[in-house]
C-alpha cells in the first residue's frame, strides 16, 4: 500500500512502458486495417490547421501530456502546446492544449485524445471533490483496484492529480487479507499467521474486518492496518476507539460525497473509494479547429 502516500506534485507514468502502449492500442482499435476513411476522403493532403482542445465544464485536468503524445505518435509534425497542465483546474471554454499542423492526423487522433483526456480528467475531478469534502480532517482519500483493465496506472495517476493517494497498485504490492482468505484459512489469526510466516516482518499486512469481533482478532494477531468494511458511522467511531492508534484504520464501502465528511469525522486515517475509478463521469472536452492555410 506504500503507506497510502503520494506526496508532492504527481508525476506522469513513464511514456515508454505505460503511456505509449496504451495509446498505440487505442489508436489501433480506432483505425483498424483501413485507417480513417472519412478524413482521408474529405481532407486534402497537406492541409494545415490550428486547433484547441477546450473544456465544456469546470474540472481538474489529467492527461494533457498524453493528448500531445497521441498526436505526436500519428505525426511528429503536429505541434502541441499544453495550456492547462495536469492537476490544475479549468473552467468552461478554457483551453487545455493548442495544436497546429497537418489536419489529417489531428482529426484522426481527435477521438482517442478526447476519450483519454475526458476519462482521466473525470477521475481527477471526482477525486478533487472528495478531497475537498474532507478538507481539514487529516483524512486521506485513496483509490482501489476497481480500475479499467489495462488502464490502472493511468487511472491511479488521475487520482493523484485530483489530490488523492493510491492504495496498492496490484496483488504484489502488499498483503490485504479479505473475507474469502479468512474463510479458507479458518480464522483471522490463522490467515495473519500464515502471511507472517511466508513473507516476514517487513511486509505490511492489512486485514478486512466486517465487525468489531473480527477487529479484536485482527489487532491481537498484529495486523498493521485494518479495513473497516461497510460499517456505519457509529460503528466506525467505536472501531477507531478500539484500535487506539495500534494500527492504521481504513474505512471502505459505499462512501459517497454526501457521506464522506461524516465518515472522516469518525477519526479513521484513510477512506478508500472505488467509485473514483469505476464510476467517475468523463469531463466534457472537445476539439475546436480552424484552417491555418490551404495547400497551393
Amino acid at each position: 500500500m506504500n503507506g497510502f502516500g503520494n506526496g508532492g506534485r504527481p508525476t506522469m507514468p513513464p511514456l515508454d512502458r505505460v503511456v505509449i502502449p496504451v495509446i498505440e492500442t487505442a489508436l489501433q482499435e480506432d483505425l483498424g486495417v483501413g485507417g480513417d476513411l472519412t478524413t482521408d476522403a474529405v481532407i486534402p493532403p497537406g492541409s494545415i490547421i490550428q486547433a484547441a482542445i477546450v473544456a465544456r465544464q469546470r474540472g481538474r485536468i489529467c492527461g494533457a501530456g498524453i493528448v500531445c503524445t497521441v498526436f505526436e505518435r500519428l505525426d511528429p509534425d503536429v505541434r502541441c502546446r499544453i495550456v492547462t497542465p495536469d492537476a490544475v483546474d479549468v473552467g468552461p471554454g478554457e483551453a487545455i492544449v493548442e495544436l497546429e499542423g497537418p489536419a489529417r492526423p489531428i482529426l484522426t487522433g481527435e477521438r482517442t485524445a478526447l476519450n483519454m483526456l475526458g476519462h482521466l480528467s473525470g477521475i481527477a475531478t471526482l477525486t478533487a471533490a472528495y478531497v475537498e469534502a474532507v478538507a481539514g480532517t487529516g483524512v486521506r482519500i485513496v483509490d482501489t483496484r476497481k480500475t479499467t483493465p489495462g488502464l490502472r496506472t493511468l487511472e491511479k495517476y488521475a487520482v493523484r492529480c485530483g489530490g488523492g493517494s493510491n492504495h496498492r497498485f496490484g496483488l504484489d504490492d502488499a498483503v490485504l487479507i479479505k473475507d474469502n482468505h479468512i474463510a479458507l484459512a479458518g480464522s483471522v489469526a490463522a490467515a495473519v499467521g500464515r502471511a507472517r510466516t511466508a513473507l516476514g516482518h517487513t511486509v505490511m499486512i492489512e486485514v478486512e474486518v466486517d465487525g468489531l469481533d473480527q477487529l479484536d482478532e485482527a489487532l491481537a494477531a498484529g495486523a498493521h492496518a485494518v479495513l473497516l468494511d461497510n460499517m456505519d458511522v457509529p460503528t466506525l467511531r467505536r472501531a477507531v476507539e478500539i484500535v487506539g492508534g495500534r494500527a492504521l484504520t481504513e474505512a471502505s464501502g459505499g462512501v459517497t460525497l454526501a457521506t464522506v465528511r461524516a465518515v472522516a469525522g469518525t477519526g479513521v486515517d484513510v477512506i478508500s473509494v472505488g467509485r473514483l475509478t469505476h464510476s467517475a463521469p468523463a469531463l466534457d472536452v472537445s476539439l475546436d479547429v480552424r484552417p491555418a492555410h490551404r495547400p497551393a
